[in-house]
C-alpha cells in the first residue's frame, strides 16, 4: 500500500505532468482521492524552491557551452521577452495573478515547474511567487480532482 502513495508522490513531481497525472494515477491505483490530492500537492511543490533559485543559474551557466548553449540562450531570451510583455500588460500586482492562473489552469505546458521557471527568469519576488504557485497548484488540484472523480463515476456506472 505504501508503494502506491510513494508512486503517486513521485508522479506529481515529474515536470509537465505533475499533479495533473498524479491525482488520476493515485486514484486509479486505489489511493483515496483525498489522500491522493494532498500527496500530489506536496509532491508538486517540493521542487519549486529549487527551480526558483537554481534554474536561471543553470541556464546562465550553460548559455555559452558548446552543445547546449543555443538552447539555453533561447530559453533565457524567450522567457525574458515573454515575461516583459506579460509584465507590461499585467502590471506589478497583476503578474502574480497571471502566474496563479498559469499554474492553476491545467493545460499542456503549464504548471508549477514552468510557472516557477518563469517567475525565476522574470526576477519576481520569491514569497509572492511561491504564494501564487501554491494557490495555482490548489486550483489545478480542484480542477483535476473534479475531472478525475467524474471520470471514475462515469467509468464505474458503465
Amino acid at each position: 500500500m505504501l508503494k502506491k502513495y510513494i508512486l503517486t508522490f513521485f508522479i506529481s513531481m515529474v515536470p509537465i505532468i505533475e499533479l495533473r497525472a498524479g491525482i488520476p494515477a493515485g486514484v486509479l491505483m486505489g489511493v483515496d482521492w483525498k489522500a491522493a490530492v494532498a500527496i500530489c500537492m506536496v509532491g508538486n511543490m517540493v521542487p519549486v524552491p529549487v527551480i526558483f533559485f537554481f534554474a536561471r543559474k543553470v541556464l546562465e551557466w550553460g548559455k555559452d557551452k558548446k552543445y547546449i548553449g543555443k538552447f539555453f540562450t533561447f530559453c533565457l531570451e524567450k522567457g525574458h521577452h515573454g515575461g516583459e510583455k506579460l509584465k507590461a500588460k499585467a502590471g506589478d500586482k497583476g503578474i502574480y495573478y497571471a502566474l496563479l492562473l498559469f499554474v492553476g489552469i491545467p493545460l499542456p505546458g503549464t504548471g508549477a515547474w514552468t510557472g516557477t521557471l518563469a517567475a525565476s527568469l522574470l526576477d519576481l519576488d520569491f514569497k509572492k511567487s511561491i504564494a501564487a504557485v501554491v494557490l495555482g497548484v490548489m486550483l489545478a488540484a480542484v480542477i483535476i480532482t473534479v475531472l478525475t472523480l467524474m471520470g471514475v463515476m462515469t467509468f464505474t456506472a458503465n
